[in-house]
């Protein structure tokens, strides 16, 4: 079985299955590219935008209570999971997201026509374009539906940053008594607390989230009511701040007005702006990983001061071996976060004019970001994170052995004494407090008062 569509460019024979169109059917053809298609987190945010357009429409008299009750029918089942094999258009396609758009106007008219009675097709009765798109542009409606995508997906990846802080913290609390070397340059510095460090990862993750939530706040303006070029051209008086108003109660979101809504249709900063954040978070959660696979390096030749929780053997060939794989998956899913930044980047600064029609692969990217993050966080979280133990013994010992603590010497020798100090420390291999007693420096009680690790690692800022 098929049906004849129409638009204005000719007919096509779709077949009568298909909830979709032949805007749609025309846009899988032209851009047969990545074989990816708009994740669950538009289709959910576009089909509360439609919803909101259809009540707003419907109560300032310019869409009739029969045709705005099945669209908002069909937008319900969107929402509630269904018809999600019908949103086919790839994620590269035409620009500003008209074909993904059509998509959606199409399959909304197409399930509003059968509950309504009629036979899909029937556009006479119900258009994807005059009733469905009424009030409205690929151009307002897109970056809507994206900011309210961002929105959603963000307040779960905060989520999962809280957690990931509190579970740092967890390790800075354990760690906080267990002195250890300090390294800058990767070379031995002054001891610090184990504990100290996470504290400071812990920070880190808390620093980034605070960024996203101030680059979330800017995504709750949108462009709905703007049209095609932000004049709000085919709009019934009132409509857009009806449309928002709705729209942000059907969200959940505390949406408003855009303050220009010429700006809204042309620059994609906001989007930008939070793109950049999620990179900015991501370069921390890579220096983090890092760090973990650092101290946890061994179990001989390596600093081995912490260890990471064993989830897998980590070599085919070499029996026993274990390696860092949580964190090291962490590095891949930021890496590629890093790398869907420069792209958004690249469309953020091509705008011309009154739109920038890049608006696709901007949303693509964020919302791929904002899934690997949610996806693997809470993992990592809890596979790597909550298990890791701590060497006390190594830790201490190392940072006994440290040439670093002849610093703690400079005050009463002077810095070329302490060198000196060091050097010959670290070529007997001894302590620096053992040989500074066994040269008259010290007694031992000074060197034990004055060169202990743990008391030389105290965090002094408070005092």
């Amino acid at each position: 079985m098929s049906r004849i569509e129409r638009d204005s460019m000719g007919a096509r024979e779709l077949p009568d299955e298909a909830y979709y169109g032949i805007q749609t059917a025309r846009a899988v053809e032209n851009f047969p590219v990545s074989g990816r298609h708009a994740r669950p987190e538009l289709v959910r945010a576009y089909a509360h935008v439609k919803k909101a357009a259809a009540l707003a429409n419907r109560e300032l008299g310019t869409l009739d209570m029969e045709r705005a009750d099945g669209i908002v029918r069909a937008a319900d089942e969107i929402l509630s999971g269904a018809l999600a094999d019908q949103f086919v258009v790839d994620v590269f396609q035409a620009g500003a997201g008209t074909s993904f758009n059509m998509n959606l106007n199409e399959v909304l008219a197409n399930r509003a026509l059968e509950l309504l009675g009629q036979k899909k097709g029937d556009y006479a009765f119900l258009s994807p374009n005059d009733h469905v798109n009424l009030s409205q542009s690929t151009n307002d409606t897109y970056p809507t539906a994206s900011h309210i995508a961002v929105l959603h997906s963000s307040r779960q990846l905060l989520g999962n940053l809280e957690s990931l802080s509190d579970a740092l913290l967890k390790n800075a609390e354990e760690f906080a008594r267990l002195p250890k070397p300090g390294r800058t340059h990767l070379m031995d510095a002054l001891p610090v607390m184990l504990g100290d460090e996470f504290s400071a990862y812990a920070a880190a993750v808390s620093r980034s989230a605070e960024r996203l939530r101030q680059r979330r706040g800017d995504l709750c303006e949108v462009a709905l009511g703007g049209t095609a070029t932000g004049t709000g051209a085919n709009t019934p008086e009132g409509y857009r701040k009806k449309a928002v108003a709705l729209l942000s109660a059907l969200a959940g979101e505390e949406l408003q007005v855009a303050r220009n809504s010429f700006e809204a249709l042309q620059s994609l900063a906001p989007l930008g702006a939070f793109s950049g954040a999620l990179k900015e978070l991501a370069l921390e959660l890579i220096r983090i990983a890092n760090d973990l696979r650092l101290l946890g390096s061994g179990p001989v030749s390596g600093m081995g001061e912490i260890e990471l929780p064993a989830v897998q053997p980590g070599s085919s060939m070499m029996p026993g071996k274990v390696n860092p794989v949580m964190a090291e998956c962490l590095d891949m899913v930021c890496f590629q976060v890093v790398g869907a930044d420069t792209a958004v980047t690249m469309a953020v600064q091509a705008g011309q004019l009154e739109l920038n029609v890049m608006t696709p692969l901007v949303t693509a990217n964020i919302l791929d970001s904002l899934a690997l993050l949610n996806n693997y966080l809470p993992v990592f979280t809890r596979r790597c994170v909550e298990g890791i133990r701590a060497d006390a013994d190594r830790c201490r010992s190392l940072a006994e052995h440290s040439p670093s603590l002849a610093t703690l010497l400079a005050p009463r020798i002077g810095h070329l004494e302490a060198a000196k100090l060091a050097k010959e420390a670290l070529e007997r291999d001894l302590p620096v407090a053992e040989l500074a007693v066994m040269k008259g420096i010290l007694t031992k009680e000074e060197a034990e008062e004055m060169m202990d690790p743990a008391r030389a690692a105290r965090n002094r800022l408070s005092r």
